[in-house]
Parts: structure tokens; sequence; C-alpha cells
């Protein structure tokens, strides 16, 4: 099954200490009493509506929002799935390809004026009509090659029909695999057996229950007015600068109810004070988007901001130095939380382009020459100050595949090795201008995609002096976050280095990234290759065992011996926060917890 991976590149670098800390009700006196978090995104988002988002922070806001059948228990470990629209687990069949759901009564989507005065219930066509979203070709979601792969009956023929014959989706035309029972119940049935299926029903952001009368009523406009049943509803939105979020009025009675191990004591604590509490414990959530890391960290400094996301790496020798908490900071009460993430950083190479893609001997060996004269314990020091460890493989940690003892040529750094590479398939200075050339005699250009962050910037310098010391000449070219994500998702992009994170426990979605049906989408590089595909498709149908764990290391081998992504690190993220905010922890792989938090109350105005 498809696990959903969120594209987004780290922040950016600045100096170091300045201002002092705010008193934590400080940033909030203009709230009237009100319990808000604020914090930043060092990346901006690209919209509100599931089905046309794939980025991280999109993604952050949306899970607030809308609501799937099932969720994750906030702070349970190992991660547990538990119902949250859905009326208990659903019914499966002994052979994986038939599950049915049934919807709790009584759920009710936010006011909007697209109801026109009336509650709105959420019902099992809310599910099936969102779904269906994916597939419609009006909607160009990057998730339906994902969609697709569930191989439900008649969803693509319908996709196809719409296509073919240059008509709009028919919502209302009957659908095999994807089908409506009763008011609450709809089933889902697939070609192929989906024993972890549940786990794509367990996300928020993605597969929540959307209104059609939402949809029909802002048409093109609808990233802009995202209606769901979840505890938050967005109040404001000013693209790339600022979105609020505010206490959802129409939310259901539900209460604060995690469930922690006995051996998890900071767990514990949180329950015993939270347990019981009407959620959500936030009135508001105000998120400014603040790319540059300096400002970012000053802006949490200052008692602008709560909650400082991803503690640029720069300031981590400052304000965590050895793990722990600087003094200065700890005395005002500040907290600091350092965590292995699933992630992967990562460069890609556009395997339709002539120069680095391709499955040749030669491609191949360039790829791998890159790889080898890329030094990445040098970046994890010099750029991520120690957070992070060189990535081996592309399961991340925390999922099913991922092996801590397996290694790899990946991490592997030898110039040498690169330049004996780079002169056995025919990359050699024939000029004699320190530039090595292609096999064919044209000029060995890379072109590399990157943004305007400090960040950026110092890996394209380690970057160039890499390549630099091999021979290979390389130009930058300089874009925003979402033009490059847009550009790399159309092929348009030669190389480009980013990150993905985990959305789902079961390390398949890193696989994923190689599997030739998926290429321009949750496979950027456009990988292709049989074995891998065939490899793909038998794990998923595969209960968890010893053979699919088999099948994970003949994957993570082919992906490192062609090379279409060379795999950088899996990072180590410092969090920290203001006093006053109670039950945060760094989720795993999903984007819920606002409505988990609680935040002290400001003072009303003066």
């Amino acid at each position: 099954m498809r696990r959903r991976q969120a594209l987004a590149l780290g922040a950016g670098l600045g100096a170091g200490l300045a201002a002092p800390l705010a008193l934590p009700g400080a940033a909030r006196a203009a709230a009237g009493g009100q319990r808000v978090l604020r914090y930043a995104f060092p990346v901006a988002e690209s919209g509100f509506d599931p089905a046309q988002i794939s980025d991280t922070y999109s993604r952050t806001v949306t899970a607030h929002i809308f609501e799937a059948l099932y969720g994750y228990d906030h702070l349970a470990r190992p991660p547990k799935v538990v119902p949250l629209t859905a009326d208990g687990l659903p019914e499966v069949s002994d052979d994986f390809r038939r599950w049915t759901f049934k919807v709790r009564p009584d759920i009710f989507f936010a006011d909007d004026p697209a109801f026109k005065g009336e509650r709105r219930e959420l019902t099992a066509a809310d599910f099936v009509f969102a779904i269906k979203r994916y597939a419609d070709p009006a909607v160009k979601s990057p998730l339906w090659a994902s969609v697709e792969d569930w191989r439900m009956p008649g969803l693509a023929a319908l996709r196809r029909h719409s296509l073919e014959q240059k008509t709009p989706f028919d919502y209302d035309a009957p659908v095999e695999g994807l089908r409506v029972l009763d008011r609450y119940r709809f089933e889902l049935r697939f070609d192929l057996p989906r024993p972890r299926f549940i786990d794509s029903m367990a996300v928020s952001d993605l597969f929540g229950g959307v209104a059609r009368e939402v949809v029909l009523a802002y048409g093109d406009k609808i990233a802009e007015h995202p209606v769901g049943t979840g505890p938050f509803r967005l109040a404001q939105w000013r693209r790339s600068s600022l979105i609020v979020l505010e206490r959802n009025p129409a939310y259901r009675k539900r209460s604060w109810d995690c469930s922690p191990t006995a051996d998890d004591a900071e767990g514990q604590a949180m329950a015993a004070k939270l347990r019981g509490r009407r959620l959500p414990l936030l009135d508001r959530v105000e998120i400014s988007i603040i790319e540059e890391a300096q400002p970012r960290w000053l802006s949490f400094l200052n008692g602008q901001h709560d909650y400082i996301d991803r503690l640029p790496p720069e300031f981590i020798e400052v304000a965590m130095p050895g793990g722990r908490v600087a003094p200065h900071l700890a005395k005002q009460g500040v907290r600091g939380v350092v965590t292995l993430v699933s992630d992967v950083t990562f460069t890609y190479f556009n395997m339709d382009d002539p120069v680095v893609g391709g499955l040749a001997p030669r491609q191949v060996a360039l790829r791998r020459a890159i790889s080898l004269a890329t030094d990445v314990q040098r970046e994890i020091r010099l750029v991520r100050r120690g957070m992070a460890i060189p990535a081996q493989s592309p399961v991340m940690p925390h999922l099913t595949g991922y092996d801590p003892a397996f290694k790899s040529e990946m991490s592997e750094y030898s110039p040498a090795r690169a330049k004996a590479l780079l002169e056995l398939h025919g990359y050699v200075d024939r000029d004699g201008d320190g530039w090595r050339e292609r096999p064919d005699g044209q000029p060995l250009l890379l072109q590399i995609a990157t943004q305007p962050d400090q960040q950026s910037r110092q890996l394209n310098e380690l970057r160039k002096k890499d390549l630099d010391a091999v021979g290979i000449r390389a130009e930058f070219k300089t874009a925003k976050w979402p033009e490059n994500l847009k550009a790399g998702r159309s092929g348009k992009l030669q190389i480009w280095a980013l990150a993905s994170g985990a959305s789902g426990g079961d390390g398949q979605g890193m696989i994923t990234r190689y599997f030739g049906p998926q290429a321009g989408n949750q496979n950027i590089a456009r990988f292709r290759l049989p074995a891998l595909d065939a490899i793909h498709e038998r794990m998923t149908v595969l209960p968890d065992g010893r053979e699919r764990l088999q099948l994970f290391e003949q994957a993570k081998k082919i992906a490192v011996a062609y090379m279409p992504y060379k795999l950088h690190t899996h990072r180590l993220v410092a969090d920290m926060m203001k006093p006053g905010l109670a039950g945060w922890r760094r989720p795993l792989f999903w984007n819920e917890w606002w409505h988990f938090v609680d935040a002290e109350p400001g003072p009303g105005p003066a």
C-alpha cells in the first residue's frame, strides 16, 4: 500500500543569539485571554485543498481542519491507530480486498455559507466524494497516482472516460470499487490484497471527509475555503505570510484521551494533567511564514512565538549545547527535545534527463561518482551541526523495513573512487580546462535547482567544492520551493536537493519513490526498473513478516546500485517551547497535534 510523503526543504542559516526572552504571556496580550499557539513555518504553504496539496506545511494546516476515519494516538509509542470519525474498526474480508467503513453519526461540518444555514452532518458519501476528487482530471491532484495504485475497479476507467470524451468528471457515475452502502457506510474494493490499508484512512490532511456543496460553491477558489469537521477552521490567510486558525465552535464533544505506555513518565504526567479536557485545548493558532533562520529564532527569543519547530542547526550549540537546554534559557522555563525523525534528505536525479538520467552503465557511473564525491559527514558537521546521521537506504527510522545495521555505498566518501569511475566511463577532461567532458565530447555541466534561503546556500557551497574536486562543473538555479516542486514534478529539473518525511508507519512508502507507475509523483526522479516494480507489487500484497522484510532488503540494494537518488541524512530535530505550553510531543509521521496541546491564556487588553 502507499504511504504519503511530503517534500520539504530544511530551514535556512543565520547568526547567533541576540535578544532576551520575553515573559510567556507577552505574545498573547492582544488575544484577550485566549489560549493561543504562535510559531512559524520555514517554508510557504501552497493551499488548503487536500486533493491539490502534497507539501508538509499545507498538510499540517489541513490536518486540523479535516478529519479522516482514523487517527494516531498522540502519545502511544509504538504508534496506535484509533477511530476518529469512524464508528469502530472496519470490516475486512479474509483476502484484504474488501474494506467496509462506518461513519459515526452526529458529526458535523464547520458552519459555512455553502450550507445555507443548515447544519451539515458528515456521511459516508463525503468520504467517497473526497476520494473521487483525486481522480477528477480538473483537480490535477498530485496524489492521483497514489490513489490509482490502490486499484479500485472502475475509478481509473471513469477518469479515462472524462479525459477521452473531454467531459466533466461524473461524480454520480457508479464505481465498482467505491460504493456508498447507506448514509453512514461505504465500501472499498481492490484488485489486490491491501493488508495495511487502514493506515491510508488515518491521514486527515489528505483523506478527510469533504462536502460536495463546499466544492461547488467555491469552485477554483476551494484551496482558500477549506471546510471540514476538524477542531479548527481557517480564520485568516495572507499567502506566504500568515495563517490563522480558530477553534471550530461546531466541533463535537471530544475529550483528551491519549494512551502513553506505563514506562513513559513524561507521557503519564501529560495524561494526568490533561485527560478528560475538551478538545481542542487551544482557541487559536497563528502561523507566520519566516523562511530565514535568524528571524525565526529571534521571534521565539523575543516572545513573539511560543514554540520553534525544528530549531535551525546553527543555533544548536548556543540553545542546546550537548543536547541540554542552555542554562540561561532553562532558568526561564524553556524546554527542548531532540528527536531522530522519520525523514531523509536527498538529491534526486531526473532519470529522463539525457545527462544524469538513464540506466546505461556510464549514466549509473556518473550518479555513483557524484555520490562518492559528496562528503556527507562534512555536511552533517558544518551545516547540520551534528543534527543528523548518514542515510544508508531510503527507508527511514521508526518505519517497518528500517534496519540500523544496513550499510551501503550511499554514505561513502571517496573522491579517488569517484574519479576512477568517471575516467573508466569516458568522463574526462579532453581540452585541458580542468573540467570533464561527457563521453560524446560535449561539456559536462550539471544544472542544480536550489532555494534562496541561507542553509541552501551553505549546502551549495559544499556541493560545489565536492564537485570541483573531481572536475565536474555545476551551476545553481535559484527559485522558491513551491516553484521547484512544481518544476520537479513536471520533469523540468535536472537535479534538486530536498527532504521527505513519512506519513505512515510502513517503509514501503519510501520504496514507492522508486516505483515506475509513480513517476512524476512520489517517484519524482522518474526511475523505472521492472525488477523494482515487481518487488514493490509483491510487498503490497504480502502480510507483515520475514518474506516482506527480505523484499525490503532487495529494494534497498537496487536503490543504492542505480542511485536515482543520492541519500544524505536522517535528521535529528530539536524543538523548543516556552513555559506554559503543555501536552506537546513531536508526532512520528502524522501532522495532527495542535488540538492536543495547551497554552497559558494571555492577559486581556490593557
